[in-house]
């Protein structure tokens, strides 16, 4: 048989499907003796193919002229598809799997499917819980190399990935890429439902719950449930009472970012939303809308047992202890009960008045 010019010999062994070379060393069989001698080198740790560029040493010929390409840039396989060009043809025939959708390698425990055997061997961490990497400065570990090496630039703070519009800079190239999106507006992940695209494939999930209803977070105290992880974690400071937010100039703490915010207000005298009616101004949006029913002459809030009309909710409450007979404030010294705290308060200054008159002896 004629190869390129060249006669290849091929043996009884070769097409019989006999093996008669066995490995002293592991007892695995091959065809040929040559096949045989090549194998032996994984045992001996013989490199005898040098390259001459780097002195990097390889125990086949072939991969010697495979590494000669990295010096050279010879990229001689070309994808059919898309023209572009490739080293090795091991790369080109994974590659190709962009175009096919072949996706050879199969995970026993999930039955997910890879289309390189590299990310297969990744994704079956996920099942075993392998994590061999660690971090020297948190001890914190990983399941893969690459994670750990995004992860340590915590601690280094380096951010090598640059945003060339506003030169914003990011620890990896994904969390740039999702960046990138906010300047050219692009939104590839679509809601099935009501067609709402989002640049984030984490925001369309959580954008999903809206339509399925799906509150898969639960609060293990009072088993409230929650679309999303951060919202369950800002509720459990109602049972910790966890108040991480603390203002600068008066030391007072607050639960939430927002409550932080408005309350800064007080300090700096910012009143940013102004009624259009009569040009008063107020710290909150809130209490922009209730005032606007002075103008409006709105009163959304019904009375059932009397049907009398208010114009906000906290005036609804207090109304409804008429009805009720519920007398919420108790004085501390003679346990008189009142609907109201002002009326409590001005109770109180009959204790006071009494006592500041009393005789010491």
């Amino acid at each position: 048989m004629a190869v390129n010019g060249k006669s290849k010999v091929i043996s009884f062994s070769d097409l019989s499907g006999k093996k008669p070379y066995k490995c002293s060393d592991c007892q695995k069989c091959f065809a040929t003796k040559g096949n045989l001698l090549t194998h032996t080198r994984i045992h001996t740790r013989e490199k005898p193919f040098q390259c001459l560029e780097c002195g990097k040493s390889f125990r086949h010929k072939n991969t010697l002229v495979a590494h000669a390409r990295s010096h050279t840039g010879d990229k001689p396989f070309q994808c059919s598809e898309c023209q572009k060009y490739f080293s090795q043809k091991g790369y080109l025939t994974t590659h190709m799997r962009v175009h096919t959708g072949d996706k050879p390698y199969q995970c026993s425990k999930c039955q997910k499917r890879f289309s390189v055997k590299c990310s297969l061997e990744k994704h079956m961490k996920v099942h075993t819980g392998e994590k061999p990497y660690q971090c020297k400065d948190c001890l914190k570990y990983f399941a893969h190399r690459s994670y750990l090496v995004k992860h340590m630039r915590v601690h280094t703070g380096e951010k090598p990935f640059l945003c060339s519009l506003c030169l914003k800079c990011f620890r990896d190239e994904s969390t740039l890429a999702k960046h990138t999106r906010i300047h050219t507006g692009y939104k590839p992940h679509q809601c099935p439902h009501c067609m709402l695209c989002f640049t984030v494939r984490g925001n369309l999930v959580t954008h999903m719950r809206v339509h399925t209803g799906d509150r898969p977070f639960k609060c293990l105290d009072c088993e409230k449930c929650f679309t999303q992880m951060n919202a369950l974690a800002i509720h459990r400071r109602i049972h910790t009472g966890s108040k991480p937010f603390k203002c600068s100039e008066c030391i007072k703490c607050f639960s939430y970012k927002h409550s932080l915010v408005v309350h800064m207000r007080v300090h700096s005298g910012d009143k940013p939303f102004k009624c259009s009616e009569c040009l008063k101004s107020f710290r909150q949006k809130g209490n922009l809308k209730t005032h606007m029913r002075v103008h409006t002459g709105e009163k959304p809030y019904e009375c059932p047992e009397c049907h009398r009309h208010f114009s906000e909710r906290g005036s609804l409450v207090k109304h409804t202890r008429i009805h009720t007979r519920v007398k919420p404030y108790e004085c501390s010294e003679c346990q008189k009960c009142f609907r109201f705290k002002r009326r409590l308060v001005e109770h109180k200054q009959i204790h006071i008045r009494h006592t500041a008159y009393k005789c010491t002896k």
